[in-house]
C-alpha cells in the first residue's frame, strides 16, 4: 500500500492513554470499535478453520490480525475500562480528507462500569479470544496475554450490562447503534471463550444463559451487529465434532439456517441474477453476503468431517450442496454476474473506479505532499468525475441493488464504500476456493 503515510499518531494523547494503531472501519476516518473488533472476530474465524489452506499468505493474515489486536489491548490496558472509539463522527464526515491530513476532533470514547457497553466489550473479548488460538502455536506469551484480556473484558460485559448506544448514541449512532442489543454478543462473546479455554464455566455460561439473551431469535444474519448466527455455526460444531449432545437445539437452529437459503424456499431471496439478498437492509448487502459465504463454507467443513448432511424438510442437502450455493455468492462477487463486474476492487477486467474512500479518492500525499483541507477535498476527491488515482486493492464494497444494478458513484456510499468487516469473512472463503 504504497499511496498511504502514517496516520492518527496523537490518537489518545489528549486524555493521557496510549491508543495508537487499528483499522478505520471503511471510507472514512474514525476507528470505530465495535465494528473493527468484529472484523478482528472474523479474520481469525478465517484462519483458524482456513489457514491451512492459506499458503503463504497465512503470516500476512496474521500480520492484519496482529494489527487489530495490538489496539484493542491498548483499548482494554485500563481496568474497568474499554476505549471503544477515537474521532468524532459527525466532524469526520463533514469533512473530505487524508487521513494524513485529518484536522478534526481525535475524540476518545469508552464504556465502564457507569456507563456500560456489553454488546462492544463482548464483541472485543470474542475477536481476543478467537485471536488467541491464531497465535497459540507461534507466539505463546502473545497467546495468554489476549486469552488474559479476553476473560477479563468479558466480565465487564456481563457483570455490567447495558448498550453502549445509550450512554454513546451522540457519537456511534447512526453510524454502529447497537440496534439488536447486547444479548446475542453476551452469548457470542461467551461461546468464543468456551471455544478458547475450554472451561466448563463458560458452556455452563451458554446453558444458563442462552434462552434469556435470545439464542432462539429468528436472525438468519452475521454481522457486526447481530452475532446469534454465528454462535449457532460454533455450537453446532461442537454437537457434530465433540458430541457434546446438550447444545443439539444450536445444531438444529443452524441447519434451519441452510435450510432458509435454498433457491425456491419462501425465506430464500435472491436478485435475477442471483445474489443472496437475507440482511435487515439491502443497503451494503455484500456484508450479508460474504459472512453468510463463510458460514456456509465452515457449517459444510463440520458436516463433512462428521459424515452428517443436512434435510431440509425431505431433502437431503450435502456439504457439496451447501458449498455449492457459497460458491456462487462468490462468483458473483467476483464478476460472474449479469453487469460482467467485479466488486473487488482491482480484480479482473471491470471493477468499481470511484469507491466511497477519502485516502483513495484523493491524490497520495506523495503525489501531492501539501495539505488538501476538508471542504477542498470534496471538489477535489467526492465530487470529481476522475477515477480514484489511488486503487485500493482487494476492497470489497457495498455492492449492487436487489436488481444486480450498481451505479459507479463515489457519493453513493450504500454501494460504493468499502468495509473492513465485508472483507474478513471473505478471506476464509476465499481460502477454501483457492486451494481445494
Amino acid at each position: 500500500m504504497k499511496w498511504r503515510g502514517d496516520s492518527g499518531l496523537s490518537d489518545g494523547a489528549a486524555n493521557y492513554v496510549y491508543i495508537l494503531g487499528g483499522y478505520y472501519d471503511a471510507g472514512d476516518n474514525v476507528k470505530f470499535g465495535f465494528p473493527m473488533a468484529f472484523t478482528t472476530t472474523m479474520l481469525s474465524w478465517s484462519v483458524l478453520e482456513f489457514g491451512g489452506k492459506m499458503g503463504n499468505d497465512l503470516q500476512h493474515a496474521k500480520e492484519a490480525i496482529r494489527w487489530a489486536t495490538d489496539y484493542l489491548l491498548k483499548a482494554a490496558a485500563y481496568p474497568g475500562t474499554l476505549y471503544v472509539q477515537v474521532g468524532e463522527p459527525s466532524m469526520d464526515h463533514k469533512c473530505w480528507e487524508r487521513p494524513e491530513d485529518m484536522d478534526t476532533p481525535r475524540s476518545v470514547y469508552k464504556i465502564d462500569a457507569q456507563n456500560p457497553g456489553s454488546d462492544v466489550a463482548s464483541e472485543t473479548a470474542a475477536a481476543l479470544a478467537a485471536a488467541s488460538m491464531v497465535f497459540k502455536s507461534t507466539d505463546a506469551p502473545y497467546s495468554k496475554l489476549l486469552l488474559q484480556t479476553a476473560v477479563r473484558v468479558f466480565a465487564l460485559a456481563d457483570e455490567h450490562r447495558g448498550a453502549y448506544s445509550d450512554s454513546l448514541a451522540s457519537v456511534v449512532c447512526p453510524y454502529y447503534c447497537s440496534y439488536s442489543g447486547y444479548p446475542d454478543e453476551l452469548l457470542w462473546g461467551a461461546t468464543w471463550l468456551a471455544k478458547a479455554t475450554r472451561s466448563q464455566k463458560y458452556f455452563n455460561y451458554i446453558q444458563s444463559n442462552g434462552p434469556a439473551l435470545g439464542y432462539r431469535d429468528n436472525v438468519n444474519v452475521l454481522s457486526w451487529d447481530q452475532k446469534h448466527l454465528g454462535t449457532r455455526i460454533l455450537l453446532a460444531r461442537e454437537v457434530l465434532l465433540n458430541k457434546v449432545k446438550s447444545l443439539g437445539e444450536y445444531q438444529g437452529l443452524a441447519n434451519n439456517f441452510i435450510c432458509s437459503l435454498l433457491p425456491g424456499t419462501s425465506s430464500a431471496r435472491y436478485s435475477p441474477g442471483g445474489l443472496l439478498f437475507n440482511g435487515p437492509t439491502d443497503q451494503c448487502n455484500l456484508q450479508y453476503v460474504t459472512s453468510t459465504t463463510f458460514l456456509l463454507f465452515t457449517y459444510a467443513k463440520y458436516l463433512s468431517t462428521s459424515k452428517q448432511v443436512v434435510t431440509c424438510a425431505n431433502t437431503r442437502i450435502t456439504p457439496s450442496k451447501i458449498r455449492f450455493i457459497a460458491k456462487r455468492q462468490v462468483d458473483y462477487i467476483l464478476g460472474d454476474n449479469p453487469l460482467g463486474m467485479s466488486y473487488m476492487v482491482g480484480y479482473g477486467p471491470k471493477f468499481p473506479q470511484h469507491i466511497h474512500h477519502r485516502g483513495s479518492s484523493l491524490p497520495s500525499i506523495y503525489a501531492h505532499p501539501n495539505t488538501i483541507s476538508c471542504n477542498d477535498g470534496f471538489n477535489l476527491g467526492l465530487y470529481s468525475s476522475s477515477p480514484n488515482p489511488n486503487v485500493l486493492d482487494g476492497a470489497v464494497i457495498g455492492g449492487p441493488d436487489n436488481n444486480d444494478q450498481f451505479r459507479d458513484d463515489r457519493n453513493d456510499y450504500s454501494l460504493s464504500e468499502p468495509a473492513t468487516y465485508i472483507n474478513a469473512p471473505l478471506v476464509g472463503s476465499l481460502a477454501y476456493l483457492a486451494r481445494s
